[in-house]
């Protein structure tokens, strides 16, 4: 008899992700369909539709269930035990929406198993093609939102975040005003009624399992400017101001580990799921990866990409201008902070190419000849319009907060680096972080460059005075997206003035270890590398 295994999906901007584990935790199966490679009839590019204005961005939402069609295929092909999986639930990517028609709950509801499930929803959507995350069209709105509630400031002391354009609330805004018809297709249901008529990418994809309409959870709910994220309630305020009837749209959201019910009698007759399968809430991508990487209290994430994310656990949150306070996925009594960083790894990739000859060795070791604090050298590194803070350019200032052009190599790799992490820290505080001496930060991607990062900003008196007693604790492990596993880890004490060279020596031991299989991994899910370190007492 098979053992009992728990699946996690991942819908996300490019493809669509499965996991199994076991009870103890391991891999047991693990595929994905890459929506243009594998579903070409959409003619997506990225996995989206970019409009003409640039602005516009949409995925087609058959898509999405035409790719679970196809990846339960493929696991019934491989003989994957259906029967023997106890519960599933999984992540999507968040402040996209979908619309579902009225009179589609009973096509949900009573899907034939003879058929794919696309082909049964087809007629299910009265927006085809639904606004993701990507989506920068809706201006108008957020500035109508944020006037509506009595401005920026007092819009994130209710919901979490200021206005953007990617959010939920001002996406649905937009389609009511321009499509209203098509809004007004979304049928009304009683508040508090357990059906709902608009979904987030998770909840949608929760439905689909589910066989009715999911709830939206707090977390993912976070990022729609709507919740209030204190009381875990719909904001009447808000909803009054983006579209009429907004609530009864919506339903009651709910904990982000709320156990919605057994899986639809579709997935036991088609595939031989057992019907006591049990369908857990969807949450977004970010909450998942928090969720994912079992950051605890006090934990802070950084993932080192194209755009560089900050993420961490805060019990006191202070809702600013820039950054994200979301309800935290693992207890609903706290919550979770969120930045991003616009000017991420092609920043860093174009200073290396310019003062290192492309080389990450060479850039190290640059890095590693100068102090910490450049001797009062700091720069500020923006390719591109940044997010946090809203600015773009390159902007170097020497020791006496003069401006200058240019800096010399080395200390432009430098002013680089901890002109990112420090801006990193400083946003997080304005969110009510508090740095503590027994900080940990877990790294994903890469491009750690030096183990003394974290101590950027202590003072010269701080770091003399904690000398002897500051450690940093070196450990790599794998996590899946939209799971919860993690992998055994590799842990390497440090001193605190451990040199970016040395850093670079115990990453090749850690990749050689990743490569001998000494670490489970996820060959085709979603890898998060992580370097994890711990400023602590010894």
């Amino acid at each position: 008899m098979a053992a009992p295994c728990y699946l996690g999906w991942d819908f996300s901007t490019q493809q669509l992700k499965v996991i199994a584990i076991d009870e103890q935790l391991s891999v047991v199966y693990e595929d994905n369909v890459h929506f243009d490679k594998d579903l070409p009839e959409f003619k997506t590019q990225g996995g989206v539709y970019i409009h003409s204005d640039r602005l516009t961005v949409t995925s087609p939402v058959l898509m999405w269930v035409k790719a679970l069609d196809m990846i339960l295929e493929k696991m019934k092909s491989s003989g994957f035990k259906f029967s023997q999986v106890r519960a599933l639930s999984g992540a999507g990517q968040q402040h996209g929406s979908v619309y579902w028609k009225k009179g589609s709950i009973e096509i949900l509801k009573n899907a034939s198993s003879k058929l794919p499930l696309h082909q049964s929803l087809k007629a299910c959507f009265s927006v085809s093609n639904s606004p993701i995350w990507m989506d920068s069209s809706t201006a108008s709105q957020c500035s109508a939102l944020e006037k509506a509630v009595g401005g920026a400031q007092h819009l994130a002391s209710i919901t979490g975040s200021r206005a953007y354009e990617r959010f939920t609330g001002n996406q649905i805004a937009k389609i009511y005003s321009q499509n209203p018809e098509v809004y007004m297709q979304t049928e009304l249901v009683p508040t508090g009624a357990p059906q709902k008529r608009i979904s987030l990418v998770s909840s949608f994809a929760a439905s689909l399992f589910l066989g009715a309409y999911a709830p939206i959870d707090y977390s993912d709910g976070s990022g729609m400017n709507l919740l209030q994220i204190w009381e875990k309630v719909w904001s009447v305020s808000c909803l009054n101001a983006c579209a009429p009837g907004l609530e009864e749209k919506l339903g009651c959201p709910v904990p982000s580990h709320s156990v919605l019910g057994p899986i639809s009698p579709y997935y036991s007759q088609r595939y031989g799921f057992s019907p006591d399968c049990k369908i857990v809430a969807f949450t977004g991508d970010n909450p998942a990866s928090l969720a994912g990487m079992r950051l605890q209290e006090g934990d802070i994430a950084i993932s080192l990409g194209t755009s560089d994310t900050l993420f961490l656990w805060i019990q006191e949150p202070t809702p600013a201008l820039e950054g994200h306070i979301l309800c935290n996925p693992v207890d609903s009594q706290t919550y979770m902070a969120l930045l991003c960083f616009k000017n991420g790894s092609l920043m860093r990739e174009r200073i290396r190419d310019d003062c290192a000859s492309g080389s990450w060795d060479e850039f190290s070791k640059a890095l590693s000849s100068t102090v910490a604090g450049n001797n009062g050298n700091l720069g500020f590194y923006f390719d591109v319009m940044e997010i946090t803070p809203e600015a773009v350019g390159i902007h170097r200032f020497n020791r006496d907060n003069q401006k200058v052009s240019d800096f010399p190599k080395e200390v432009e790799i430098r002013a680089l680096i901890e002109g990112q992490f420090m801006a990193k820290r400083i946003h997080a505080e304005k969110l009510g972080y508090k740095v503590r001496l027994d900080l940990t930060v877990f790294y994903s991607g890469l491009q750690l460059i030096s183990a003394t990062l974290f101590l950027i900003g202590k003072s010269e008196e701080w770091m003399k005075e904690h000398e002897e007693k500051v450690c940093l604790k070196l450990s790599f492990s794998n996590c899946t997206y939209s799971g919860c596993t993690a992998s055994d880890r590799l842990e390497v004490k440090l001193n605190s003035g451990v040199p970016a060279e040395h850093c670079a020596s115990i990453i090749t031991q850690v990749e050689s270890e990743f490569q001998n299989g000494h670490f489970s991994t996820t060959s085709v899910g979603f890898k998060v590398f992580v370097f994890h370190l711990t400023i602590f007492e010894a």
